[in-house]
């Protein structure tokens, strides 16, 4: 039984569901993982304004409500002509798997995750996501330098790659983030379309599992 995650690092959802996704696969190990890039804004090239910051701000707390993750929201309305194109982000987990595929992807996303939201980092930039050395990046198995990391990360592979997993989200019908789907004996079914509680997704996955 393979289980699909379906995300973006700039989503807050997707941050808020880290804690939830982690228990899923802790508690089911014999689970195959597939971590999807889903590009979420990818290629936007709209200058975030006052009123888009506050925006996210204000939905950024629903998450913290329900979730308990922490939010870095002066580094946010702090960042002047700021471009939320989450391509970049997303193309740095797909080179973490191009540089070792067996890394564990869920612990690199999520490090990409805070590098945005709690560090406040500019996950836009190459440069900058290449200098994400976070101890999480080391416990998934991926320790390389910065300039390696980003000749990777710069590669026409990565570039491909990264489209195919927007291609996939396109194809999945994804509606919204986080999504998970799982596949048994050549079917694939959506389990959730947005933010979801560990405990009815395991129960589902048990269920399907028996």
């Amino acid at each position: 039984m393979k289980f699909t995650f379906v995300g973006d690092p700039m989503c807050s959802w997707c941050y808020g569901f880290h804690k939830e996704v982690t228990t899923i696969v802790e508690a089911m190990p014999d689970l195959e993982v597939q971590v999807v890039l889903g590009g979420l804004a990818q290629g936007s090239t709209q200058v975030l304004d006052d009123a888009g910051k506050q925006f996210r701000v204000t939905h950024w707390t629903r998450v913290e409500q329900l979730s308990g993750a922490q939010f870095n929201r002066e580094a946010l309305l702090a960042r002047e002509n700021f471009v939320c194109n989450t391509e970049p982000v997303c193309r740095a987990v797909v080179a973490a798997c191009l540089i070792k595929p067996s890394a564990n992807l869920l612990t690199v996303f999520d490090a990409f995750q805070r590098a945005f939201y709690v560090d406040g980092l500019d996950t836009t930039d190459g440069k900058v996501l290449a200098t994400i050395r976070a101890s999480a990046l080391k416990a998934a198995g991926l320790d390389v330098d910065a300039d390696a990391f980003f000749t990777v990360w710069s590669s026409d592979e990565a570039i491909q790659a990264t489209r195919a997993d927007f291609a996939l989200t396109r194809r999945l019908g994804v509606s919204g983030f986080p999504s998970l789907f799982m596949e048994l004996n050549g079917k694939i079914g959506q389990l959730s379309s947005s933010y979801a509680p560990a405990a009815s997704v395991q129960q589902t996955l048990m269920r399907i599992a028996a």
